[in-house]
């Protein structure tokens, strides 16, 4: 038992794992602040971007051609985002950096700002808020980012070779890069995740990238008849069993020169897995009814939703198979730990949908779509939006046409829908306070000019600020 538990670490430590969207304690990658385009509701083409706002003091909205510019006035760092949304005016509100977060004013724009599905002239933003300026949706967010990443990044500079591996999300951008470097090598390959979360679609492009001529072979080890597991992946030979009538080379060896694609590897039940480990040890099979080995040359790739160390520790999962198969693992997170991918994930899927390629939506339907959670990630998202394609006889998706949202699985609550409401939130306390930081941070801390803002005299503000312990040095500096 000791013997396996020291092979089984072993095999952990010879394992490179990408850290998950949803994780950040990875020291190699710094958390700061980011901005998402994610889409534009009538004009899906226009393309998503990313931008990094650890250098910015303020980042102003407005109309116009696409276009994004750096600058400083006076000791402002400004970024300037321009967006050709027809609903956005020239000047459409601005996000501020403060001591105490970030703040959206827009005081001066016709129609306002929706934060969060609200209507706002100033508030907070948070970590995950979207953000609606016309009918543009934009996500701010606090994540670790890849290292060497623009300051500035649109979509088409994503993916390298590989659309599939296009990612907003640091830690998965690390890890995709990673695959990309390694796709040429004979390394095995090591995908984690939950069912949906584009596994199989990963395991594809690298396939594309590593340049083999043979073919992808997908194989669900969890749908294979237990009985026939074995037979259907190494081949049999005529009469080798009852019902055995002809003779068959296997899906092993049909990956022959190319990829093999083992999803849910941790459902192998235990004789194949000592059969499948001669396959990477020896890198040969034995058909069923025959005891002469045949050669193959194939690169592997497995994924699970599983925990396969855990699975090693319980003796379910062999430590020598594990060690082999486990040359590189990557964990891809649910779609809900890639929200700042909505964008590029909608127009890739939308692509390969016919007749989406004109689809618009409207904004309420975009507003419902991405506050929604995703429990069951990307291939829920792809079912949605095939049928709201279809339903959407005038080429805009409205909510009545995404009804794949309202077959939520049991428990889970439904999927808020949608106005952008005016009415504020919280206690009066807690409005108290975020109005507070608000005007304090657009005011650079001028007292004066909050309370003008207020309608109330400064003594107000400096009692308001100590009772709710607001430093206004703080804001000034």
């Amino acid at each position: 038992m000791e013997d396996r538990h020291a092979q089984t670490r072993e095999a952990r430590d010879n394992t490179i794992t990408s850290v998950s969207a949803g994780r950040t304690g990875d020291p190699d990658l710094a958390k700061q602040p980011c901005l998402v385009v994610l889409a534009v509701s009538d004009d899906l083409q226009i393309p998503s971007s990313r931008h990094l706002l650890g250098a910015v003091d303020e980042v102003r909205f407005g109309r116009g051609p696409r276009s994004i510019t750096r600058t400083t006035a006076g000791e402002t760092r400004v970024l300037e985002i321009r967006i050709p949304d027809p609903w956005m005016s020239s000047h459409h509100g601005r996000l501020m950096r403060g001591p105490i977060g970030w703040v959206l004013d827009d005081p001066r724009s016709k129609n306002g700002a929706v934060v969060n599905g609200q209507v706002t002239r100033q508030t907070v933003v948070g970590d995950g808020a979207v953000i609606e300026l016309g009918h543009t949706f934009l996500l701010f967010c606090e994540q670790p980012i890849e290292d060497g990443a623009a300051a500035d990044l649109c979509d088409g500079e994503l993916g390298g070779a590989s659309p599939a591996l296009a990612t907003f999300v640091g830690p998965l951008a690390t890890g995709f890069a990673a695959l990309q470097r390694l796709a040429t090598t004979p390394v095995s390959i090591v995908l984690l995740g939950e069912t949906g979360t584009g596994k199989e679609v990963v395991a594809r492009a690298l396939h594309a990238l590593s340049g083999r001529t043979g073919a992808f072979t997908a194989v669900n080890c969890g749908a294979l008849p237990p009985a026939l597991l074995e037979a259907e992946l190494f081949g049999h030979r005529r009469g080798a069993f009852t019902g055995a009538i002809g003779e068959r080379v296997g899906l092993v060896r049909s990956a022959e020169g190319g990829t093999l694609f083992l999803d849910e590897i941790g459902e192998l039940p235990p004789a194949s897995q000592t059969a499948f480990l001669r396959v990477l040890q020896e890198r040969e099979v034995v058909p069923i009814g025959d005891d002469r080995p045949v050669k193959v040359d194939v690169r592997l790739c497995a994924a699970t939703h599983r925990d396969l160390p855990g699975l090693v520790e319980r003796g379910a999962f062999r430590d020598d198979l594990f060690g082999r198969i486990s040359g590189f693992t990557l964990s891809l997170p649910p779609l809900s730990q890639r929200r700042a991918d909505l964008g590029l994930l909608l127009r890739a899927l939308l692509a390969g949908i016919p007749g989406a390629g004109a689809i618009q939506f409207s904004p309420v339907a975009l507003r419902v779509l991405v506050s929604h959670r995703w429990p069951l990630n990307i291939r829920a998202l792809e079912k949605t939006l095939l049928t709201a394609v279809t339903l959407a006889t005038d080429g805009v998706i409205q909510p009545s046409h995404l009804v794949e949202l309202l077959r939520r699985p049991s428990g889970e609550p439904p999927t808020p829908v949608p106005a952008p409401v005016a009415t504020p939130r919280g206690s009066v306390e807690d409005e108290l306070r975020e109005r507070l930081i608000g005007l304090l941070t657009v005011h650079r801390g001028n007292v004066v000019a909050v309370s003008r803002a207020i309608g109330t005299r400064r003594t107000q503000i400096y009692r308001w600020a100590r009772r709710l312990a607001l430093d206004l040095d703080g804001f000034r500096r």
